[in-house]
């Protein structure tokens, strides 16, 4: 990666971008603003929630996007009976009858922890620590995890007998939740060509960990005007009911506002989405375009916004018209 200087290695980004973007199209059909997002925030160093009914291809796309980048994928199938162990890994005795250090599932570039919101809370603890501090404590000592290390977890909506929602702390570590759709006729009839015939799509690696760590610094250069990060500021400071700058909207629906983290991924996911597009400093439009991910999880509607059958999504799109 031997780059003349930053502006050459976001030219040298964006063809890669385009690459990935193109590689897992051969799988996933549709899905554009979901592969974005997912893309984004490992290039931010970021984590990701996949919320989305059964069947939408969230298992396939992390599959792929594991394969494309050339990192290691472990899948977490959380249940009731889950336990911290399960996924940090244990001591045994071996032959020797000394005490080995087993790893987990969690000793991964990329993790899936599949229905996070079916496993009791200690152990969705250890899986948030690990997210927060890149590292996990096993009988008093501390073990580094992979670099990089991304988190992907999905929830389904519908059923929530027996389930353990995550709390808005923990929620609060994933940069983006991301809300999967079914997909257009068009885009389930490709599906189905697809997956009901023998055909096997062999995909290359397109990226190497090497150089996701490289363009991850290259991202937090990226440069930002001021009035660019006073937007996005402003932006969290509106969700607020006790700040300055809270808007009717916020009084009227809102019950709690989004905290300082979202204020510094706003940023962090701008610059990224600037660079997609080639361009070497990010603008508002940047910011609008990943606030709704960055914010649904972070502010929490009241009574009355149910009431009028006013969305997140409405309210979020209300608060980034006022400046």
């Amino acid at each position: 990666m031997n780059y003349k200087n930053d502006v050459e290695a976001i030219d040298a980004f964006v063809v890669k971008y385009k690459e990935l973007n193109a590689e897992i199209g051969k799988v996933i059909v549709g899905q554009n603003d979901t592969v974005k997002n997912v893309l984004i925030s490992i290039f931010c160093k970021g984590h990701c929630l996949l919320v989305g009914v059964p069947g939408l291809a969230k298992t396939l796309l992390v599959n792929t996007i594991a394969d494309v980048l050339g990192l290691s994928f472990n899948r977490i199938q959380f249940t009731p009976d889950l336990m911290p162990s399960d996924i940090v890994g244990s001591e045994i005795l071996d032959e020797q009858r000394n005490f080995k250090f087993i790893k987990g599932p969690l000793f991964a570039n990329i993790v899936l922890a599949d229905e996070i919101n079916r496993t009791p809370p200690k152990t969705q603890a250890a899986l948030l620590e690990a997210m927060q501090e890149r590292c996990v404590t096993a009988a008093g000592k501390k073990y580094e995890l992979g670099n990089p290390f991304f988190v992907l977890a999905t929830q389904n909506p519908i059923e929530q007998e027996g389930t353990y929602p995550l709390p808005e702390a923990q929620l609060d570590r994933f940069m983006f939740n991301v809300w999967l759709d079914y997909p257009s006729f068009q885009e389930e009839l490709q599906v189905v060509k697809l997956t009901t015939t023998d055909t096997k799509v062999q995909l290359n690696k397109i990226i190497s960990a090497e150089e996701i760590l490289y363009f991850q610094n290259v991202i937090r250069k990226i440069p930002v005007a001021d009035n660019v990060l006073e937007y996005a500021v402003k932006l969290v400071n509106k969700t607020r009911l006790n700040s300055e700058f809270s808007s009717e909207v916020t009084k009227k629906y809102l019950a709690w506002g989004a905290g300082p983290r979202a204020s510094q991924f706003l940023v962090l996911g701008a610059k990224c989405h600037a660079a997609i597009n080639g361009k070497y400093s990010p603008d508002i439009e940047d910011v609008k375009a990943v606030a709704n991910a960055i914010l649904r999880h972070r502010i929490i509607r009241n009574y009355k916004a149910e009431a009028d059958g006013m969305s997140i999504e409405a309210i979020i799109e209300q608060l980034k018209t006022f400046t």
